[in-house]
């Protein structure tokens, strides 16, 4: 499953979890809007992709919506993109002086099997100790779970 981990030293966030899939289709889940919108966030939210421009150098903006219709806006930038990383900005909009600095990694484990690895990395630890405390790891395991089933599926 997902290991989630918040590092002593420094106020950084670190995921790590395995998939049955090549670094590729990681790859491409996190950079094709249609496929990234399917997969994101809780299992109770949906998401709308306003901006999504996944280049080096590009930027996205999406909104997670509840089921009573609340609406939680996410934007960033993307500072490098290449098939073994992304290097992005992350800013959820109802804390805009909160932006993280995420790194996401696609590592091939062999035998059809892949690592993706994040880190986020905030401005304080009570910042990363607030998104911990937010529900985030609902979000991460319900979204990793549905690119579980999406990359099983074959969507991805």
């Amino acid at each position: 499953m997902t290991r989630i981990e918040a590092d002593p030293a420094v106020p950084i966030i670190r995921i790590a979890r395995e998939f049955r899939a090549t670094p590729e289709q990681l790859f491409r889940a996190h950079t094709d809007a249609d496929l990234f919108r399917q997969w994101v966030g809780p299992e109770t939210m949906r998401t709308r992709i306003d901006v999504w421009d996944a280049r080096t150098g590009g930027s996205f903006r999406y909104v997670s919506i509840a089921g009573d219709g609340a609406e939680y806006g996410f934007r960033g930038c993307f500072h490098e993109v290449r098939a073994d990383r992304i290097v992005q900005t992350f800013t959820y909009e109802g804390e805009p002086d909160r932006v993280a600095l995420e790194t996401l990694m696609f590592d091939d484990l062999g035998n059809g099997r892949s690592g993706l690895r994040t880190q986020s990395l905030v401005d304080s630890f009570e910042a990363r100790d607030a998104w911990l405390k937010s529900g985030m790891e609902t979000g991460v395991e319900d979204g990793y779970s549905k690119l579980e089933r999406m990359l099983s599926d074959g969507t991805v």
